[in-house]
């Protein structure tokens, strides 16, 4: 009798909700120049947990039943993503808000400078300085995305 060895088969992990997941990806800013804005590493990919952790919702949406070595391309216009920049998360501070015993620290007045606020209700917020006036600054508010269509492509590297 001859004997075969028994080796199961299992079928391939889909992506649905409560699958943890790894994808390795390039974003990029769909304009005319395709920018690249971001970029893992196959040894430092993004993991998530899928439909619990916070993503973007149409970014979700393509992933659904794909496997572990599809490779994916979505494109996600901004209105869908993080939304247009909004004049009203532009906000002007006066610098002396800024005094901390009694100096004021002029490095942090340089524009693309992220600057920690916090909120009434104790969240830390994070402005971008984009205008330095005489005794002010004006801080943006707005996701750092905002405005811009996006595109991903990437690979699934485990479904779990």
């Amino acid at each position: 009798m001859q004997r075969v060895a028994f080796v199961p088969q299992f079928a391939a992990m889909k992506i649905e909700p409560g699958k943890r997941v790894s994808v390795n990806y390039s974003l990029y800013a769909d304009g005319p120049e395709k920018e690249l804005i971001e970029e893992t590493r196959k040894d430092d990919p993004m993991q998530f947990t899928f439909g619990e952790d916070p993503m973007l919702p149409k970014f979700e949406a393509a992933l659904l039943g794909l496997e572990a070595g599809d490779t994916f391309t979505i494109a996600i216009p901004a209105a869908e993503a993080y939304g247009d920049e909004q004049e009203a998360l532009f906000i002007e501070y006066p610098k002396s808000t800024f005094i901390e015993e009694g100096e004021l620290d002029e490095e942090l007045f340089q524009e693309g400078e992220i600057i920690p606020l916090e909120s009434p209700e104790g969240d830390i917020i994070e402005g971008v300085v984009c205008e330095v006036k005489l005794n002010s600054i004006v801080l943006d508010f707005n996701h750092p995305l905002a405005g811009e269509d996006l595109l991903f492509e990437g690979e699934v590297l485990s479904v779990e």
